[in-house]
């Protein structure tokens, strides 16, 4: 039963990463799919949406994607502490192993392109774990 809850664990946790590991102007790009994209719009291609239900499907991915990840933390959180340390380790060994695959696919500009990428992926997480930080403090405070 845990294996299999840890394996779900893995693949909810990983979906996330890969969307987010795409160059930017890729499939996901943004709030979500753009129309006329290779990967993103396959399932809606033959569907002719409008621009409303393109915004509306796309706003539908991104709650999907924010459940997913809020109930995976809140399962991630009733592992024990080495498990979870464990598994945090190997997302990242499987994330740094990705990136460097898709990196040694790309030539020299894009590679310069994908590292400020990743670069401001990492700005972005490190002030978002700042403000969330600054928040729980006014929280606290305010209690």
């Amino acid at each position: 039963m845990m294996r299999k809850t840890l394996t779900a664990l893995l693949l909810a946790l990983t979906l996330p990463t890969l969307a987010m590991a795409m160059p930017e102007g890729g499939p996901h790009h943004g709030d979500g799919y753009r129309h006329g994209d290779r990967h993103g719009s396959r399932m809606f291609k033959d569907l002719d949406l409008s621009q409303e239900q393109q915004r509306e499907i796309r706003k539908l991915m991104g709650e999907q994607m924010k459940s997913r990840h809020e109930i995976t933390q809140r399962h991630l959180e009733k592992l024990p502490a080495a498990e979870q340390k464990a598994m945090q380790d190997e997302l990242k060994a499987a994330k740094d192993k990705q990136h460097s695959t898709i990196r040694d696919l790309l030539n020299p500009e894009q590679q310069k392109a994908f590292d400020e990428h990743q670069k401001k992926m990492q700005e972005r997480r490190a002030e978002r774990a700042a403000f969330n930080a600054w928040k729980a403090e006014q929280a606290s405070k305010a209690e």
